[in-house]
């Protein structure tokens, strides 16, 4: 049982960004953005704030989401907003690159949820309120945020947008969300861009569409400038508990290692505790370990860290590139298996088949055993996007390790292996980050040797058990390269495994902390 007094943040680990949160009854929900995995939008459950759970996706069916020509990574689904009205449960986002705004309904969060409503807005970020005559206004996010009133059943705006609150003026306001509390109508909204300079503004309004008032201490919320371990917090949303209290669900992240520190998890979900004052929500402070919300601690059953394949369809937990597609992720054709079956002759080409799971531990350990056919080629990776990603993969009698860092592919390591099914392994360690300095020497003096401190966030080393069970390390990599301050982008780590090159069987894969 976790302790009573207090919680550990983030209270959704791993690339989970941009929630939304809503509540019904004595439950809670919370959305996240997927970008371009499948399925679409998380959906995570829970009953104290502090314990969730992942209950499923609200675009979960080829029907609701395609992305199979959504190219680049970072694109997709962007930003959801969850809400609870009626008795029915609401989610907008936009599919960029693919649908553009749609929304879909449903009584059970767990599913199903309604086909898609276009939405026809000119940008992202929307969100979804009800005023007192029963109207819908859509907020969203473009050159400031603007917001229309819609037809929810058709989607259809009833208007032309209009200007509402664009913040304080820092760059991208973005994020916005409207709440009725009282008298007034506040609009909470993240500018400063969601990087080290993110922060939450706040204004209010008597009536819609305004006009709003800003805070006069704006911004409310931000860690910028500060040696604060949660960085980038914004894209935060408010909820009223049954208890009374309030609380904010937003993004942070968690940077590491030397100047200007990296993050390879993503943008992950914290809870922070919001006080009023003076008639304003106050949100903060947002820290790795804080005081628990006055309601009945409700853990749920863990997640198991291995999974045997022995259901009919993968879990929750598992994603896909930008398709789900069961003639290329085959779960009937051997017992106990997953077979993949390649689409692309490599990670970094449209149409690669990767299955995996987000990194939800800045320590843990990797393992899958693999059996490939004659011709094949498959493994394990980590991945950040097409064009960060490192791999130990099994080709024939060859087993080998290879980074893509960059424009750079590099197959650092191979070794030659017997026969049979083999069990791949990739560590990722925080204690003794690799390499910790690069070393330099004077032509005109050998002997004089330099270092400088290049202070990695974390090493991940690639390789293979033995039949009895010793790993063999075939490289040691430096995890900054698979950061989102080196690759850029708005997701984070993902571990699992590919075929590149005809079938590969998998036995089982285990992903747990260190």
């Amino acid at each position: 049982m976790p302790s009573l007094t207090g919680f550990d943040n983030p209270v959704i680990p791993g690339f989970s960004p941009d929630p939304s949160i809503c509540r019904a009854g004595e439950d809670y929900y919370v959305a996240t953005s997927s970008f371009e995995y499948v399925p679409g939008v998380p959906l995570w459950h829970s009953r104290d704030l502090t314990n969730w759970r992942l209950i499923g996706h609200a675009l979960d069916r080829p029907a609701q989401l395609e992305l199979a020509g959504t190219a680049p990574s970072s694109s997709g689904v962007y930003a959801p907003t969850l809400r609870y009205h009626d008795g029915r449960f609401w989610m907008i986002t936009t599919v960029v690159g693919g649908a553009g705004t749609v929304l879909v309904t449903a009584e059970d969060p767990a599913g199903p949820w309604s086909d898609p409503v276009p939405v026809a807005i000119p940008g992202i970020d929307p969100d979804l309120a009800w005023d007192e005559d029963g109207d819908c206004w859509c907020l969203f996010s473009r050159d400031g945020i603007k917001g229309v009133r819609i037809d929810p059943a058709s989607g259809e705006p009833l208007g032309e947008p209009v200007e509402m609150w664009s913040g304080t003026g820092l760059q991208y306001p973005e994020g916005p969300h409207l709440y009725r509390v009282g008298d007034w109508w506040y609009l909470l909204l993240s500018e400063g861009g969601t990087e080290r300079g993110h922060a939450l503004s706040v204004a209010r309004a008597r009536t819609l569409p305004g006009p709003f008032e800003s805070h006069p201490d704006n911004p409310v919320l931000s860690h910028r400038s500060t040696d604060h371990p949660v960085q980038n917090t914004g894209h935060g949303d408010l909820v009223r508990a049954h208890d009374g209290s309030w609380w904010m669900v937003l993004l942070g992240t968690r940077p590491r290692g030397d100047t200007p520190g990296f993050h390879g998890m993503g943008r992950e979900t914290f809870l922070a505790p919001v006080r009023w004052e003076d008639g304003w929500p106050l949100p903060g402070p947002v820290e790795l370990r804080s005081q628990r919300p006055g309601l009945t601690p409700h853990p749920w059953p863990g997640e198991p860290h291995r999974d045997d394949f022995d259901s009919p369809a993968l879990a929750p937990r598992w994603v896909t590139l930008r398709r789900r597609d069961p003639e290329a992720v085959d779960l009937g054709a051997r017992p106990g298996h997953v077979v993949l079956n390649s689409r692309a002759d490599g990670l970094d080409r449209p149409g690669a088949v990767f299955v995996g799971q987000r990194q939800r531990d800045p320590e843990c350990g990797a393992r899958t055993r693999i059996d490939v056919a004659e011709g094949g080629r498959g493994g394990l990776a980590v991945r950040l996007d097409e064009a960060h990603h490192f791999q130990v993969e099994r080709e024939g009698d060859t087993v080998r390790a290879i980074a893509r860092i960059g424009p750079v592919r590099q197959a650092v390591a191979e070794r030659t292996v017997p026969e049979g099914p083999l069990t791949l392994r990739i560590d990722v360690t925080t204690a003794d980050a690799l390499p910790p300095t690069v070393t330099f020497r004077d032509a005109d003096d050998p002997q004089a040797v330099t270092g400088l401190r290049v202070g990695a966030p974390d090493t991940l080393r690639l390789g293979y058990e033995t039949e009895q069970g010793d790993f063999e390390i075939l490289a040691e990599l430096d995890g900054r390269y698979l950061t989102t301050e080196v690759a850029g982008g708005f997701t984070g780590r993902v571990i699992g495994m590919y075929a590149t090159r005809g079938s590969a069987a998998f036995d089982w894969f285990e992903l747990r902390p260190a």
